[in-house]
C-alpha cells in the first residue's frame, strides 16, 4: 500500500519549476494571438473589420470566461484524487467536467440568436461593425463546446502535473490559429469570417489534441469511471466547488472592471495611463499563474494523500518562487518602467500620467502575491467556500475604500483601493490557513 509520501512524491524546487515554467510560457502565447488577429484584418485597410473582430472576441471571451471555474474546480478535485491514488475518480472528474463543457456549449449554440442580439445591443458599434461582428459570432459560436471543454482538459493536465502538455496544447491552438489567420484572411481574402474560421478550426482540433494528451485517463480506469459518473455525492461536491469559484471569480472581475470604469471618470488621459499600467500588471499575472497553478496541483495532491507536511511544504515552495518572481518584476518595472511606458504610447500627456502612477504598479505585484498564491493553495485544497467568503469580505472593504479615497486622492485613491483589495484578500485567506492543514488530516499526518 502506498504511503502519503509515495503518492505526493518528493516536493522540491525543481518539481515546482517543472510545473510552473510551462504555464508561464503558455500564457505568453495568449496576447500574441490577439495581436495577430488584429494585424491580419488590419491589412484590409479598413477600421470596421478590426472593430468587428475585437468586439466579437470580447463578447465570446466574456461569456466563456464565466466557465473558468471548470478549470480550477477540475484541477483541485483531480489533484486530490491523484493524491489518494484513485485513478478511477481522477478519470471520472475529467469526464464530468467534459460533460459540463459539452452541455454548456450546446446551450450556447441553441441560444446563439438571442445571445448575439443582447451582446451587440450592450456593445453598440456602427452598422457595418455590428454586421461583421454578427457574422464572426455566427461562426465562432460553433466552437463553444470545444472551448469550454478545454477548460476541463487544462485543469486535469495541471492536476496530474503535465504542464508541458498544457504548453504543447496552447502552442498548437494558437500556432494553428495564427497560421490559418494568415491563410484565410491574407491568402484567400475571407476577411473577418476568415479569422472566425481559423479560430473555430483551432478550437476543435485543440480539443482533439487535448483529449489525446489526456489519453492515460481513458485506459483501464475508463470503464469503472463511467460507472461512477452519476454518483450523487461526487456530483454535489463538484457543483459546490464550481459554484463557489464562479461567485469568487465574478466578484473579482467586477472589482477589476470597476477599477477601469472609475478610472474613465477621471479623464481620458488618466484612463489611458491606467490602461498602460494594467497591461504591465497583466504580465505579472502571467508569471504568478505558473506558481499558483503549481500550488493547485501540489497542495491538492498532498491534501488527497492526507499529508499535512506535504501541504505545508508545497505551499511554502510555490510561494517562495511566487514571491521571487514578483520581486524581480517589481525591480524590473522600477528600473525600466519609464522606458516601457514610452514604448507603449507616444502621447506626452499619457506618458507623464503613467510615470506619476508607476509606483503603484511597482508595488502591486508585491502586495498582491499573497492573494494570488493563496488562491492556488485554496483551489488545490478545494476550500472554495472559504475563498468565496474571503472575496465577499474583501470586496466590501474595497467598495468602502473607493468611496473614501477617490474623492480625497483621485486616481491615487483608485490605485490605493486596488492595493487594499488585494491586501485584504491575502489577509482574509491567510487567516484561514489552519483550514488547509485541517483538511489534510492533522491527526493522520505522517510527513
Amino acid at each position: 500500500m502506498q504511503t502519503p509520501l509515495d503518492r505526493t512524491g518528493a516536493l522540491t524546487h525543481g518539481r515546482v519549476l517543472r510545473v510552473a515554467v510551462p504555464i508561464v510560457l503558455a500564457n505568453v502565447t495568449v496576447p500574441l494571438l490577439g495581436a495577430v488577429d488584429t494585424a491580419v484584418v488590419g491589412q484590409m485597410g479598413m477600421a470596421a473589420p478590426i472593430g468587428a473582430v475585437g468586439l466579437g472576441a470580447i463578447i465570446l471571451s466574456s461569456v466563456y470566461w464565466i466557465f473558468g471555474f471548470l478549470r480550477m474546480g477540475t484541477s483541485g478535485l483531480a489533484a486530490q484524487a491523484q493524491g489518494q491514488g484513485d485513478q478511477v475518480e481522477s478519470t471520472a472528474i475529467l469526464l464530468r467536467a467534459l460533460a459540463v463543457g459539452a452541455l454548456a456549449g450546446l446551450v450556447f449554440i441553441l441560444a446563439q440568436v438571442p445571445l448575439t442580439f443582447v451582446a451587440l445591443a450592450l456593445s453598440p458599434g456602427s452598422a457595418e461593425v455590428e454586421s461583421l461582428a454578427r457574422g464572426y459570432l455566427q461562426i465562432r459560436i460553433w466552437g463553444a463546446p470545444a472551448t469550454i471543454a478545454l477548460y476541463a482538459v487544462t485543469g486535469w493536465l495541471i492536476a496530474v502535473e503535465r504542464t508541458r502538455a498544457v504548453l504543447a496544447l496552447q502552442l498548437w491552438i494558437n500556432g494553428l490559429n495564427i497560421a490559418l489567420d494568415l491563410w484565410f484572411v491574407i491568402g484567400l481574402g475571407w476577411g473577418v469570417e476568415g479569422v472566425a474560421w481559423a479560430t473555430l478550426c483551432a478550437e476543435w482540433t485543440g480539443l482533439l489534441f487535448g483529449l489525446w494528451l489526456c489519453r492515460e485517463a481513458f485506459g483501464p480506469a475508463l470503464g469503472p469511471a463511467l460507472a461512477r459518473l452519476r454518483e450523487a455525492e461526487a456530483i454535489a461536491r463538484m457543483i459546490a466547488v464550481n459554484r463557489d469559484i464562479m461567485i469568487r471569480s465574478v466578484l473579482l472581475q467586477i472589482s477589476f472592471t470597476s477599477f477601469l470604469f472609475l478610472g474613465a471618470g477621471l479623464g481620458d488621459v488618466t484612463l489611458a495611463a491606467n490602461q498602460v499600467l494594467m497591461q504591465l500588471l497583466t504580465v505579472a499575472a502571467f508569471f504568478l499563474d505558473g506558481f499558483a497553478f503549481a500550488a493547485e496541483a501540489l497542495v491538492g495532491r498532498a491534501i488527497g494523500a492526507r499529508s499535512v507536511g506535504g501541504a505545508r511544504r508545497a505551499a511554502i515552495l510555490t510561494s517562495q518562487w511566487g514571491v521571487g518572481a514578483v520581486a524581480c518584476l517589481s525591480l524590473a518595472y522600477a528600473l525600466t518602467g519609464p522606458l516601457i511606458i514610452d514604448l507603449m504610447t507616444t502621447s506626452v500627456e499619457v506618458r507623464a500620467a503613467a510615470r506619476l502612477y508607476l509606483p503603484w504598479l511597482i508595488a502591486a505585484p508585491l502586495i498582491g502575491v499573497a492573494a494570488w498564491m493563496l488562491d492556488g493553495i485554496f483551489i488545490g485544497a478545494t476550500l472554495t467556500r472559504q475563498m468565496r467568503r474571503a472575496m465577499l469580505q474583501s470586496v466590501a472593504v474595497y467598495a468602502l475604500a473607493l468611496a473614501v479615497l477617490i474623492p480625497v486622492a483621485g486616481n491615487h485613491g483608485l490605485w490605493m483601493s486596488l492595493m487594499i483589495l488585494n491586501l485584504t484578500r491575502g489577509v482574509t485567506m491567510g487567516r484561514q490557513w489552519p483550514e488547509v492543514e485541517r483538511k489534510a488530516g492533522l491527526a493522520s499526518a505522517t510527513v
